[in-house]
């Protein structure tokens, strides 16, 4: 199964496609998408659209997993403007066909450490530990996007078993 994680953002999308089979998780590719600023927040969008079509036609993802949004109520701006190019993120791949899930940061975090609180470096020594990388991923949209990813593995994965009723747990494979 393949899967792209996305990080929304209206200026930096981070992106990671992760192959995932029964014995590991594979990164594929992750990287970022940058917006040009003198385009306006049409243009951005539009922008946006173009590039997770592309990812979309290259990878072939099984699964679309995007962060969902946390903004303070101190910025409702950043708030609106982000959920502007979620929205385009989330229209995007569902009229691609691809399945979209939504996971909170905090399960996110949780998934990868076992701690919904967990600070970047933890989720980038998380990320580096699980996928066997040789340095820390980076730039945060980056570590962000894998994790995404590999939140929605860890989830997959949990959906396949079932509890048998004695404590046990049947993988369903």
């Amino acid at each position: 199964m393949i899967i792209l994680g996305i990080d929304p953002g209206l200026q930096v999308c981070g992106y990671a496609a992760v192959e995932v089979n029964s014995s590991c998780e594979k990164l594929i590719e992750a990287g970022v998408i940058r917006t040009d600023a003198a385009a306006g927040l049409a243009g951005r969008l539009n922008q946006i659209a173009d590039d997770i079509t592309s990812l979309l036609e290259r990878f072939g993802p099984d699964v679309v997993a995007v962060e969902q949004l946390y903004s303070h109520y101190k910025h409702p701006k950043t708030a609106i403007l982000m959920g502007h190019a979620r929205g385009v993120i989330l229209q995007t791949a569902t009229m691609a066909g691809a399945e979209v899930k939504s996971f909170a940061a905090t399960r996110i975090k949780k998934s990868l450490t076992g701690n919904g609180r967990a600070s970047k470096k933890q989720m980038q020594r998380a990320i580096q530990s699980t996928l066997g990388l040789g340095k820390l991923p980076e730039p945060a949209d980056v570590a962000d996007a894998i994790a995404v990813a590999l939140c929605c593995a860890n989830t997959e994965d949990e959906s396949r078993r079932t509890d048998d009723g004695n404590g046990f747990q049947l993988s369903l494979e």
